[in-house]
């Protein structure tokens, strides 16, 4: 994904957190990892809000389910 340049910020991060980030995300550098982390935080709340969509539309539309084994609570 393409960014633009922004300006240089100060932070303190914890430095154990970026290595972790930096081994899960395979990433190189701290500013790629921070910057692949948010896009990951942007893309698992665009996931859920429609996951959360499609639940809404699913108990309005008034589908029953059947328990064929016997599994479900009553």
């Amino acid at each position: 994904m393409s960014h633009a340049i922004s300006p240089r910020k100060k932070t303190r991060l914890d430095p154990i957190k970026i290595k972790r980030a930096q081994r899960v995300l395979g990433t190189a550098t701290e500013t790629e990892t921070i910057e692949r982390a948010l896009d990951e935080v942007v893309e698992e709340d665009r996931r859920n809000r429609r996951a959360w969509k499609a639940h809404e539309r699913f108990l309005k539309s008034g589908a029953q389910i059947d328990d064929v084994y016997g599994n479900l609570e009553s």
